[in-house]
């Protein structure tokens, strides 16, 4: 999303949405800037106001690990463990945002992949390939967040600059909630590069 345009939000659509983790109420929004337009789906639990900060995530859209179980990466782990800690509780928030492969979309993200196959890691796969490591915009979620008039949430995240950029956007996050899927052989490298490269907070 163009920074250098003002973000205008729009509510598209809103539904009843049973899960196996529950009741949800689903929500379709678009983010217009200078004539671009970023879509996101969320699921909404429970009352979001009123009591402690409700449990957040802000989920990037990973069709191959979300849909197809890839075990390449730990999205579909993170994207389950949201879902069960916010049923647990029985209220809180998943966006789902529409930037598939941070920023680069499915096709560049496949490339990426055989990249990856030939020894490069995420981060200079995505530079071989022309794009920065990490193209994401969090204005959007920013904006839904104060959509739902949230003041302060508890962000199910292990990205710094995911708390910075809610931070920035006038919601605290009272408490980092660890989000950590477990580690396997096919995604030790990836979570590794998450680490030393991009800042990622993994014990």
């Amino acid at each position: 999303m163009n920074n250098s345009f003002p973000l205008r939000l729009q509510k598209v659509a809103e539904a009843d949405f049973p899960t196996q983790f529950g009741a949800f109420r689903i929500y379709g929004f678009e983010g217009v800037a200078g004539g671009r337009v970023e879509e996101a789906a969320v699921l909404r639990m429970g009352t979001l106001t009123g009591g402690d900060a409700p449990l957040v995530r802000i989920h990037s859209q990973c069709l191959t690990g979300d849909v197809f179980h890839s075990l390449r990466c730990d999205c579909r782990a993170q994207l389950e463990i949201a879902l069960e800690s916010i049923a647990q509780e029985g209220r809180g928030l998943v966006i789902y945002e529409l930037q598939e492969g941070r920023g680069i979309g499915l096709m560049n993200k496949l490339r990426a992949y055989e990249l990856q196959d030939q020894g490069a890691d995420t981060v200079e796969a995505n530079e071989a390939l022309g794009f920065d490591s990490d193209l994401r915009s969090y204005e959007l979620p920013a904006a839904i967040l104060q959509y739902f008039g949230l003041k302060a949430v508890r962000l199910l995240s292990n990205n710094p600059e995911k708390v910075e950029a809610v931070e920035r956007a006038g919601v605290e996050v009272a408490e980092r909630v660890p989000c950590l899927a477990d580690v396997v052989d096919t995604s030790e490298a990836y979570l590794r590069t998450k680490k030393e490269k991009m800042g990622h907070l993994l014990e």
